[in-house]
């Protein structure tokens, strides 16, 4: 069966919705066009999810990603797209998208995005406390 890009993202239904939980996502074979020149861009796209009711299906998101292959865009506007893109489907509680394209002319481009959910704010953060390391003998 063959596969063809798509702007079509799948959602299936959160399997734990009551809890806080990160999905990390490392997708290295982005690929893009350059607006100005033709030529390909490439990037490494690092997305986490703190989802509510829906999660991203992933052979979806890869012919998504893929539908990128051939557009002309700069690195700002194709990772606030995407980002925009996923918060519709998905509608998450937190989500962040890095965006770390290769170098071009000498020049590396970082692009970091996120969304919260309007009231959702993340649990504190859990620090347990650092013990001296014990002997197992009494001296």
């Amino acid at each position: 069966m063959a596969s063809k890009p798509s702007k079509k993202l799948e959602t299936f239904d959160n399997p734990f919705p009551a809890r806080d939980y990160r999905i990390h996502m490392e997708i290295p074979e982005f690929t893009c066009l350059c607006p100005k020149t033709g030529q390909p861009d490439f990037a490494k796209l690092i997305l986490d999810c703190i989802p509510d009711k829906k999660c991203v299906e992933l052979k979806s998101l890869k012919l998504y990603i893929w539908s990128y292959r051939n557009e002309g865009t700069f690195h700002e506007a194709v990772t606030n797209q995407i980002l925009d893109d996923l918060v519709a489907v998905l509608k998450p509680r937190y989500m962040r998208l890095t965006a770390k394209f290769y170098v071009r002319g000498g020049i590396f481009t970082n692009i970091i995005v996120e969304h919260r959910k309007k009231g959702w704010a993340p649990a504190p953060a859990v620090f347990l406390e650092a013990f001296e390391e014990q002997s197992n003998t009494r001296g």
